[in-house]
């Protein structure tokens, strides 16, 4: 893999106790629609992008999961907010592409382990869609934003 860029990007699960610097990403940002990543992030699919180990500088400690022999998810042990997936001996970290401050800065190449791919994908363009406001009432949303534990998007 070459390096895609050298731009600073910086993230952090949902709670901000867990919070990293990347200094670059690799050209593979992608999705994975396969099984494990799908269970690992609770979704449709993972959203990932690799970020060298050199590259890569964290404040807090991730909780690890090994989810096969040598492969680490990483995660929040405070909040549970799936943060990478690696190859222990690996030369990059899988960084999951929602966890960055800004997630839209990171492009989207390809899709992987589209033999698992979800049927609901292809509705997207084809659902109703709504914005928050448009189903949350401005009290419930004026509630939420007070007692929120989330760090500060």
């Amino acid at each position: 893999m070459e390096l895609l860029d050298q731009t600073t990007r910086r993230g952090g699960c949902q709670c901000g106790a867990l919070r990293y610097e990347a200094r670059a990403i690799l050209d593979n940002p992608h999705i994975c629609h396969c099984r494990m990543c799908q269970r690992a992030s609770g979704n449709f699919f993972a959203a990932l992008v690799g970020v060298p180990n050199e590259a890569l500088t964290w404040q807090g400690e991730p909780a690890i999961f090994e989810s096969s022999e040598g492969v680490e998810r990483g995660f929040c042990r405070d909040c549970g907010t799936p943060m990478f997936y690696r190859h222990r001996d690996g030369s990059h970290c899988s960084i999951m592409i929602g966890t960055f401050d800004d997630p839209a800065s990171v492009p989207l190449f390809y899709e992987f382990g589209i033999e698992s791919r979800l049927p609901q994908i292809d509705r997207l363009g084809h659902v109703e869609r709504y914005t928050s406001d448009e189903l949350i009432d401005a009290a419930a949303i004026a509630h939420i934003r007070e007692t929120s534990r989330q760090y500060p998007l």
